[in-house]
C-alpha cells in the first residue's frame, strides 16, 4: 500500500494490486476511504466521508492529479 502523499490528516495511496485498473488515487482520512479515477476525475466509492469532505477531496485531487497520476504510472510500471 505505497503512500503518494499525506496533506493533514489525509494519505493518498493506491494498492499494490490494481495495476491493472485504470488510473486511481485512495484517499485514507480519519473518518473512512474513499477512491477517485484520475482521468477524468471522479468519485468512485465512498466509505465513510462525508459529502463535504468528499468535495474538499475532489478539490485536491483536480489541484494534484498530474503528481498522483505520474505515481501511479510510475508505481505500476514496475511492477510489470
Amino acid at each position: 500500500m505505497p503512500t503518494v502523499m499525506k496533506l493533514g490528516a489525509y494519505r493518498f495511496h493506491f494498492y499494490s494490486d490494481e495495476g491493472n485498473e485504470p488510473p486511481h488515487i485512495h484517499v485514507e482520512t480519519p473518518d473512512g476511504e474513499c477512491k477517485f479515477w484520475l482521468d477524468p476525475v471522479r468519485l468512485a466509492r465512498n466509505k465513510g466521508i462525508s459529502p463535504q469532505n468528499i468535495r474538499q477531496l475532489e478539490r485536491k485531487i483536480f489541484e494534484y492529479r498530474d503528481f498522483l497520476e505520474g505515481k501511479f504510472h510510475e508505481y505500476f510500471s514496475h511492477e510489470k
